[in-house]
């Protein structure tokens, strides 16, 4: 059996890594010079890590799992981290039990309704309804107006930037059920973790095992068209080459889909409206001092450029950049922001007299190096009836697969909930293998 998977991002390794487990032989096509999509890694001159910063919590099963699948349990470093709080032009904790009961942004009721919202929302298990009211409704009515603007709104800005009042209340639910749950897991702290050497090590070890499982991976690699075969099976072309495949499933953007695959192959339904996508612009300070002790710094302050800080020096050992402390200044915008139009050097001055205003202290003599990083689309949007907007994909060849982030109704775009998607899929796409294999070795 023979398979191709078109996109070598982190959905399309996972796959390819489990399909070549049943002894089929794998093609991964990837258009990009590296593996690995949003999940890939940079050259920061004396040390290679995450190009976007990415964690891994312990309720994290399903990644878990397939680190420990591909053989690398033992590097899994894991650490007690910090949240913290940037609200009214001050620094608070919010890490521990102590931290909740002291965050003087907060009076006793409120912190009442925080703890109610947050033990209300990790029992929801349907989220229809949610999808009917905002995140900002749903959070008001739940915890009241004071909690929602002084906890709520720092994290949601954090997360999706000046879009967070446009989400329904989904986002919020998958996000409690996966962080919060990661703090009563560990005993009551917080314990994030992370491979040695960062995410390039895990596309690393999954290239050197799907080669030495006869399946290929090519890079620098753009498909024009797929289209099924008269005979049977599927033809990819690229370059000057068609390619004969007996399956083939398609894990890039649903935009790319509608551009190289043939009508015969795939139906997309009109949906009800536009899927909004949101970008990220990412700033990487590298300094020779630490900045922040917090993995996460919620920011309560528009006057800053980015929305939030993350710390990964604070989480990650030192060693692993070079003795060089690593931060990211994200900002989540959307397509039409204009901070697009800006060149790399003007966003970099700016969010560096950002960093500034946030840490007069910070002496800028310390700056090794900076890094402007940019991606178009990250995540969509989960709006108001976000389900019903979503296109619907339903492929009409036996031997054409869709797999892709377009999907994810009830999760957050997470290296942990694609890992889980891909498993769902493979236990359907497993039983249409097997009888191929059978009948191969008569």
């Amino acid at each position: 059996m023979k398979v191709g998977v078109i996109g070598g991002g982190f959905m399309g390794l996972v796959l390819a890594h489990k399909i070549a487990k049943t002894n089929a032989t794998v093609k991964v096509f990837e258009r990009d010079s590296q593996l690995g999509g949003l999940a890939t890694h940079f050259d920061y001159g004396s040390f290679i890590w995450d190009k976007y910063y990415h964690v891994i919590l312990p309720t994290d099963n399903y990644l878990i799992d397939f680190i420990s699948d591909l053989g690398l349990a033992d590097e899994l470093r894991w650490r007690r981290s910090m949240t913290g709080y940037y609200v009214n032009k001050k620094f608070y904790p919010f890490s521990s039990s102590k931290d909740f009961l002291l965050f003087p942004p907060l009076g006793l009721l409120d912190k009442m309704m925080l703890a109610f919202t947050i033990f209300y929302g990790s029992k929801i298990n349907d989220r229809k309804k949610l999808e009917k009211i905002s995140v900002k409704d749903w959070l008001i009515k739940i915890g009241g107006k004071r909690t929602y603007e002084k906890f709520w709104s720092p994290l949601l800005l954090a997360k999706l930037g000046d879009s967070h009042e446009k989400v329904s209340a989904v986002f919020i639910w998958t996000y409690i059920k996966r962080l919060f749950q990661a703090r009563s897991s560990a005993a009551q702290k917080e314990h994030m973790g992370y491979v040695n050497g960062g995410y390039k090590t895990v596309f690393d070890c999954l290239h050197t095992s799907l080669t030495e499982q006869g399946s290929k991976i090519v890079l620098n690699c753009d498909v024009t068209s797929i289209a099924a075969n008269p005979n049977g099976g599927i033809d990819v072309s690229y370059g000057d080459e068609v390619e004969h495949f007996d399956k083939v499933v398609f894990t890039a953007p649903l935009n790319v889909l509608k551009k190289v695959a043939a009508p015969q192959l795939v139906n997309i339904e009109n949906a009800k409206g536009t899927v909004e996508y949101l970008g990220v612009l990412c700033l990487v300070l590298l300094t020779k001092t630490p900045l922040t002790p917090y993995y996460v710094l919620n920011l309560a302050d528009k006057e800053v450029p980015f929305t939030g800080v993350i710390g990964m020096s604070s989480l990650v050992d030192i060693e692993q950049t070079n003795g060089t402390y690593i931060t990211y200044f994200p900002k989540y915008l959307t397509a039409d922001h204009a901070y697009w139009q800006k060149t790399d050097t003007e966003l970099t001055a700016l969010f560096l007299e950002g960093v500034q205003k946030l840490y007069p202290d910070f002496d800028i003599s310390q700056k090794v190096d900076a890094y402007m990083h940019k991606a178009f689309k990250v995540q969509p949007l989960q709006v108001l009836n976000y389900s019903e907007i979503i296109p619907k994909i339903h492929t009409d060849h036996s031997d054409f697969y869709v797999l892709n982030t377009s999907q994810f109704v009830n999760d957050t775009l997470n290296n942990n909930s694609v890992v889980n998607h891909v498993e769902n899929f493979m236990s359907d796409f497993h039983k249409e293998l097997q009888p191929s294999q059978e009948n191969s070795k008569l």
